[in-house]
């Protein structure tokens, strides 16, 4: 199966854009990001982890906990959210923050669904509290990780 590339860079001092085509229209694509039992499916970075917590409380000032762990026993990663936006399919906007916080504090994601000839595009702004944080980012090896979750949502969205 031909997998659309995943598109991510650095922008400005702060930000990191990434945006990916999917083969499917918008509503479905915006569930897969929205709806626990779909989410822990597909957005486990590489190959090797799970994820047995995630809620979504998918409303302004609602929260979202994600909680990865390694099959080989190592450190696990937890992740926290506050929605401050919603406006299904086309937006949501949310900030992040691990535990413990090693990217400097909160970011703050803003995330859009654009369907065009029955494909969407997904495009994320993730800007970091600073440029030392967005670039310790860069370097984590996320690329990676968000390419491979990305195909498995591929593969969620062609059944």
């Amino acid at each position: 199966m031909s997998r659309t590339p995943l598109k991510l860079g650095p922008q400005g001092d702060r930000d990191v854009v990434v945006e990916r085509s999917f083969d499917a229209p918008r509503d479905l694509v915006f569930e897969a990001f929205t709806k626990p039992e779909l989410v822990k499916r597909w957005m486990l970075g590489p190959d090797g982890w799970s994820m047995p917590v995630c809620t979504i409380d998918l409303r302004p000032g609602g929260k979202g906990r994600y909680e990865w762990t390694s099959d080989s026993g190592g450190p696990g990663m937890t992740l926290n959210s506050t929605f401050k936006e919603i406006i299904a399919p086309e937006r949501i906007v949310h900030t992040e923050r691990f535990e413990p916080d090693w990217t400097q504090g909160d970011t703050i994601v803003t995330t859009t669904f654009t369907e065009k000839d029955g494909k969407t595009i997904v495009r994320m702004t993730i800007t970091y509290p600073t440029a030392e944080g967005r670039d310790m980012v860069l370097k984590s090896g996320m690329e990676q990780g968000m390419a491979r979750g990305y195909e498995r949502l591929d593969d969620i969205l062609k059944r």
